[in-house]
């Protein structure tokens, strides 16, 4: 064998050992499960976007000085409400943004609590969650959000609208699992959105501050 065969192999050997490292990395075990806890969304979107003074735009309080407007989230409202602010009264009547009393006080909204457990696997994400102090018999779904689409994207958490609803027991608390059929990055989050009509609304969340309502979320993790 002369020198530039050798070589050759050689070249070979090293480009066939990078092709095979990649084919490893590639089918790796998945990584392991997270456990991670929700927030307000309140609280999340006036972070995200820098609100003055942190904000739901998706509930309302009465308040008699407030003009018909568009939301900080762009969701129209009638004169006399404006966005609950988050540190502002708890024990007020909470409203949709037509003006119609959503059945709880500011209080009972922002009491809500949840938590999932995401494990990555062949066929995407199963997600276990668990809330508490959620509105008894409200009718609830899971959504994902897509911050790497303009404007943010929203998909059911199981991808198809079929099994990521639920309803709350009379305590309040649920518990749901679902396959996600793609693994979850840092570009998506897990979205707890109420129904206040008690309707699903399979593909779509419903109308945003009027019959669908943004509760908690988390993102996940970089």
């Amino acid at each position: 064998m002369n020198r530039l065969t050798r070589r050759c192999l050689l070249g070979a050997g090293v480009t066939l050992g990078i092709a095979a490292a990649g084919r490893t990395q590639a089918w790796a075990a998945p990584e392991t499960a997270r456990d991670l806890q929700f927030i307000l969304h309140a609280v999340f979107f006036s972070d995200e976007t820098h609100q003055a003074q942190p904000l739901d735009p998706h509930a309302f309080v009465k308040d008699p000085s407030a003009p018909a407007g568009i939301g900080p989230q762009n969701i129209p409202h009638i004169a006399g409400f404006r966005p609950a602010l988050v540190a502002g009264p708890l024990d007020v009547e909470t409203f949709n943004a037509q003006g119609k009393s959503l059945g709880f006080s500011l209080a009972d909204w922002f009491a809500a609590k949840g938590s999932v457990k995401i494990t990555p696997s062949d066929a995407g994400a199963r997600l276990d969650c668990r809330f508490t102090q959620l509105r008894p018999n409200g009718v609830y779904s899971l959504f994902e959000n897509h911050f790497d689409q303009k404007p943010i994207g929203f998909t059911p958490s199981d991808g198809r609208g079929k099994g990521n609803s639920f309803t709350a027991g009379v305590n309040g608390s649920a518990a749901i699992s679902m396959t996600s059929p793609h693994p979850l990055t840092h570009d998506n989050a897990v979205l707890l959105v109420y129904h206040s009509d008690g309707v699903t609304h399979g593909l779509e969340r419903g109308e945003i501050g009027v019959t669908a309502h943004h509760q908690i979320i988390v993102r996940i993790p970089a």
